[in-house]
């Protein structure tokens, strides 16, 4: 019988071709829309939104977009559905650097827009590298390949290029059900297991009985280690309760370093704290005196001078000009039986310090503009030790950087950030910076506190809880008693390289068998 003939299996008659090419490009389109939908919705994951499943349903829809496709059209989909996620989940960087920052608009619409293309970038290639190496299709691909390959690109993310880790998958589950994995795998093994149920979740949908079925073994499994690791208590008291204090002063930021702010911003806090000493710790935010340290002196004095005499020790974020070396750090202050200072070691690209070339520092300069970079502090520092209790620090951002956090523990029993959010105004995003202190205390199993400027200060509990949490933009003085842990979790052992190298050998054995295999 002729090959055109209708009806004969396996064969199609011109017309039915023709209208087959002609479909082709709706199809592709269709696909790459529901890749940027995709995208578009996975922040409604994080805090503030909550909604967890979402975690597991976005990356699902990316991974049926890359069925089938092309390694160029994978990737035109990773990119599209990374500039989705990042424009919609970090838009207030804009806010961050115009409203505040000062920036005009245009360069504020570029480096936000540059953000999310380059987080984009890691989407397109991790599309680009599944359709060109990875299994084609079945459990290899689904179960193995993908999930693992997307656990290797949030962890690159999360340090290459200094690291952005905003929007990894496991920061939505603080309250969703694969939490209790954190200690066992931290933030990264938790994206892993939500990156492994959408696997099955495509599986299910696209995969043959093989990979239905061990898609269905997956997600029992998942199940099954979860709620397995709920019940392991790693860490345990150590010591009598802390009476702790965080002070929230709630100065605007687009007032804080005004000429006149000085002077009643000092007063601000030493009215809040009134009340405060006496208790055994008492913490400030994030450069809570707009000033330098050497400047400050007179009153540096005072205050440790009040704290001693009412037994407390005090923490206090300022900054600090060495003046020998003209460098600046951000740094916390504390005042204890003597006095201890840890220098922020982790800083924000374009907030702290600009990695740009000598003519456009010149041109920042000539705009009034921030030129000056801020300087790193050692990288291995020691605990800070306050109250008879080692307490780990973080300022702002590096809270973002579990791994760097290692650095403390097991030897300090209490995990203490303070933090500036006021640069990022009334948006998502002091949302979810609360929800990245959370991991930290979930990963670490101690108690976090959390110290802001306007919000959101709070009190974290060693499984992630907030015990407390404050308004936003109002003056606030948050009173807990937290008793500091002792032990180490699995993730305090091994860090994000156990979960990093696992996941490198699951890419490995998804491999294609054979070289130039389609």
């Amino acid at each position: 019988m002729p090959s055109g003939c209708a009806g004969w299996p396996g064969t199609r008659t011109p017309e039915a071709v023709a209208a087959a090419r002609g479909a082709e490009p709706a199809t592709r389109r269709l696909a790459d829309l529901a890749a940027l939908a995709a995208g578009l919705c996975l922040p409604l994951a994080f805090a503030p939104f909550g909604l967890w499943p979402v975690s597991v349903l976005s990356p699902a829809v990316l991974f049926l977009a890359w069925s089938n496709a092309s390694p160029r059209r994978a990737a035109w989909r990773g990119f599209l559905y990374g500039l989705g996620a990042f424009g919609a989940g970090t838009w207030w960087t804009f806010v961050s650097v115009h409203d505040f920052g000062r920036a005009p608009a245009a360069l504020a619409a570029f480096l936000t827009v540059g953000l999310a293309a380059a987080m984009a970038a890691y989407y397109g290639a991790l599309g680009w590298f599944a359709r060109r190496f990875l299994a084609a299709d079945g459990a290899r691909l689904w179960l193995l390949g993908l999930p693992a390959a997307w656990t290797l690109t949030e962890w690159l993310r999360g340090w290459l290029f200094t690291g952005f880790p905003w929007l990894s998958l496991g920061y939505s589950q603080t309250d969703g059900p694969f939490a209790p994995l954190a200690p066992v795998g931290g933030v990264f093994g938790i994206s892993w297991a939500c990156a492994l149920a959408a696997g099955a979740l495509a599986a299910l949908v696209r995969g043959a009985g093989q990979a239905r079925a061990a898609a269905v073994v997956v997600l029992g499994a998942l199940a099954a280690s979860t709620a397995l690791a709920g019940r392991a208590e790693w860490t345990e008291p150590a010591g009598e309760p802390l009476s702790t204090v965080m002070v929230q002063g709630a100065v605007g930021q687009d007032e804080k370093w005004l000429a006149g702010s000085l002077a009643p911003t000092r007063a601000l806090y030493l009215d809040l704290s009134e009340a405060a000493w006496g208790a055994d710790l008492v913490i400030w935010p994030e450069a809570a005196i707009p000033a330098l340290l050497h400047q400050e002196t007179e009153f540096i004095a005072d205050v440790a001078a009040r704290a001693r005499e009412a037994g407390s020790a005090l923490l206090l974020g300022i900054l600090e000009h060495n003046r020998v070396e003209d460098r600046y750090h951000n740094i916390l202050l504390a005042l204890g039986d003597e006095a201890q200072i840890y220098r922020k070691r982790h800083l924000v690209p374009f907030g702290e310090f600009f990695p740009v070339p000598a003519f456009v520092r010149r041109w920042m300069r000539l705009m009034n503009l921030p030129y000056t970079d801020f300087a790193p502090g050692e990288a291995d520092p020691p605990p800070l030790e306050l109250a008879g209790v080692k307490v780990a620090p973080t300022i702002c951002y590096e809270d973002a950087f579990g791994n760097e956090q290692r650095v403390f523990l097991p030897e300090s029993g209490l995990l203490v950030n303070v933090s500036n959010d006021a640069w990022f105004g009334d948006t998502v995003a002091p949302h979810q910076h609360l929800q990245i202190a959370r991991m930290r205390a979930m990963e670490t199993g101690r108690w976090m506190l959390r110290a802001t400027n306007n919000g959101i200060s709070a009190v974290i509990s060693p499984r992630g809880r907030l015990a407390y949490r404050s308004a936003q933009f109002v003056p606030e003085v948050i009173r807990a008693e937290v008793t500091p842990r002792t032990g180490a979790t699995p993730w305090v052992r091994v860090g994000d390289g156990a979960v990093a190298a696992a996941a490198a050998l699951a890419a490995l054995a998804a491999l294609r068998r054979r070289r130039g295999q389609r």
